[in-house]
């Protein structure tokens, strides 16, 4: 038997639980309140070239998601990052290498590609710009549900007719609409224990140094020890980008959490400094521009893949619940469509 789900949340995990449930027959409508599907696999364009600002690049373990990656060929490519480097509080290299010799792949031309390649075949059952505000049972079918919805200029509908709920969204969202919506209180209780760091990032290009390179680092990719910077990579380093020069500069845990609430303009200044410290590139970015992620890298996970309330139909997927990778997003949403698909 056929159900109908709605799915709230187009990252990684909500489009592998949507694709998934899709090709197994049931229908899906997907809620997103960006204007665009990925999540934290995000691109952002510029006139200078796109800077992945949210995920960086993934890895690939789990030999499901190594078979997903099939269904989108071309998109995908390993990306060496010169072996990404460790750095010291001053830029100094504290290692030539990362121990590991794990691949890193991302997807081209921006990380996005992946998430928009699985979208494709559910467009028109895409609602971006969408934010889900309450769910409620069916004004028509008491067995059924219904979502209230925010879109652009203000506008509200109520879309009908799901059989379940499914939410691949941070837990704390998802935790505030179980509550506003009066719904599975046990369920929103077991959130309690997640905790998610954000991270401010910073995107900066320098379009008078091209490839090969000539500004800079002679490395692409850096963990850096920082006080203000975890992590720096050169975008124009990854296969299938603009050459122009661009750097993307991801703030530490701890210094995104004490200046959360700070103006752009003063994140900005100080994590170009810190770049400046780092790399020793002291020249004037023509473009620069930051963007606050609340919720970026896992510090304590749910601790199992999904939640699912097989009663009430509704269910709970992200990386959060196994970690903060790419593949962790992937194999949520996974199994939460299974779990899902076994008891339709």
């Amino acid at each position: 038997m056929t159900k109908h789900f709605a799915i709230i949340g187009a990252g990684i995990a909500g489009m592998t639980c949507a694709r998934t449930l899709a090709q197994a027959g049931h229908p899906v409508t997907v809620f997103e309140k960006s204007h665009g599907v990925g999540g934290r696999m995000s691109t952002r364009e510029t006139p200078f070239g796109g800077f992945d600002h949210g995920a960086q690049y993934f890895t690939v373990r789990d030999t499901r998601f190594e078979q997903a990656l099939q269904t989108a060929p071309g998109v995908c490519k390993p990306w060496s990052a010169n072996a990404v480097r460790v750095l010291d509080a001053m830029g100094r290299l504290v290692e030539a290498a990362l121990p590991h010799r794990e691949k890193h792949w991302v997807a081209k031309p921006g990380m996005n590609a992946l998430v928009k390649a699985w979208a494709q075949p559910l467009q028109g059952q895409i609602h971006t710009g969408t934010r889900v505000m309450r769910i409620q049972r069916d004004a028509l079918n008491k067995k059924q549900w219904q979502l209230q919805t925010d879109g652009a200029e203000d506008s509200h509908h109520v879309f009908g007719g799901f059989d379940g709920v499914l939410m691949a969204i941070p837990p704390l969202q998802a935790q505030e609409l179980l509550t506003t919506s009066k719904l599975a209180p046990a369920m929103a209780k077991q959130l309690d224990k997640v905790q998610i760091a954000p991270c401010w990032t910073l995107m900066a290009a320098f379009p008078h140094a091209a490839q090969p390179i000539t500004l800079g680092p002679q490395w692409n990719a850096a963990r850096s020890n920082h006080h203000r910077v975890a992590w720096l990579s050169r975008e124009s380093s990854k296969p299938g980008r603009n050459q122009t020069e661009r750097w993307t500069i991801q703030a530490s845990a701890a210094w995104s959490q004490e200046h959360l609430e700070d103006a752009p303009e003063r994140v900005q200044a100080k994590l170009l400094k810190a770049f400046s410290e780092i790399t020793g590139i002291r020249a004037t970015p023509a473009h620069a521009d930051v963007h606050r992620w609340r919720y970026a890298k896992t510090l304590q996970t749910l601790g199992q893949s999904h939640l699912w309330d097989a009663a009430l139909q509704l269910g709970i997927c992200g990386d959060w619940c196994l970690g903060h990778r790419v593949e962790d997003g992937f194999v949520s949403g996974l199994e939460l469509s299974l779990a899902v698909a076994s008891a339709a």
